[in-house]
């Protein structure tokens, strides 16, 4: 069985080949997941921002050094919390550690909430987006991202250890659990449909705005071989919403 999202993170070695593999040139986060979010999320100026599933709290400081009025970022990885509150000291970033699960988020407290790359990871996701709907003031905005479906469906066609040529998208509409193979250790991740993540926004409260996927663009590539694979299928989904 594989380590839930949080759990995974805190292995020291796991924790080392994230870190460097979030450095690496061409990564798919600064290629393909930032540039949506950031067109997105717009202008954070004067915002209070509820960042769910911070990680090392990067993302907080840009929105902050952009003129956000405040930032609370909260994880459920111990070494990713320790790793933000450095990222934050010395700004008006708070980081809560707590199971997104289960942290009782402050009602109307917020404008924007924002999500990368984690509700993947819940098994439960209608009560989350349903707190994250009453965290907001009215009118307030959702912004998040996940592992593309077609990615989460099936994960045979990937060695371990290598980078991976072949997609095979199968038992799409089996949602649930998936094992999958990560930076040397198995996690645990939950499959859903894009309609499935369509929906739940809706019902918990938010008019979708916008669905966006990762489609690249050649000028934020170096490498010619990582664009052609990039091109070749879509990594991440994206949703925005604004609270009815």
């Amino acid at each position: 069985m594989g380590s839930d999202g949080p759990a995974f993170y805190d292995d020291d070695e796991r924790f080392a080949r994230y870190v460097t593999q979030r450095a690496r040139l061409d990564n798919p986060n600064d290629t393909l997941e930032a540039p949506v979010i950031d067109g997105l999320v717009g202008d954070p100026a004067s915002l209070r921002v509820l960042d769910l599933g911070c990680g090392d709290g990067r993302f907080g400081r840009v929105l902050l050094e952009r003129g956000a009025a405040r930032y609370v970022g909260v994880e459920g990885s111990r070494r990713m919390a320790e790793a933000a509150r450095r990222m934050l000291c010395g700004t008006a970033g708070d980081v809560v550690e707590a199971d997104l699960e289960e942290w009782p988020m402050p009602r109307a407290a917020f404008d924007l909430v924002v999500s990368r790359l984690v509700l993947h990871y819940l098994a439960d996701l209608a009560p989350v987006l349903r707190r994250a709907a009453d965290a907001l003031v009215p009118g307030g905005r959702c912004v998040l991202s996940v592992e593309h479906p077609v990615i989460t469906s099936c994960a045979r066609g990937w060695p371990p250890g290598q980078p991976r040529r072949d997609w095979i998208v199968d038992d799409y509409f089996e949602v649930g659990a998936r094992d999958t193979e990560w930076l040397g250790g198995e996690v645990r991740k939950y499959h859903r449909t894009v309609e499935d993540y369509f929906t739940a926004l809706q019902r918990a409260g938010f008019t979708v705005e916008a669905l966006r996927e990762s489609r690249p663009e050649r000028a934020r590539f170096v490498d010619d071989d990582t664009y052609a694979r990039r091109c070749r299928i879509p990594l991440f989904l994206f949703l925005a919403g604004r609270r009815d």
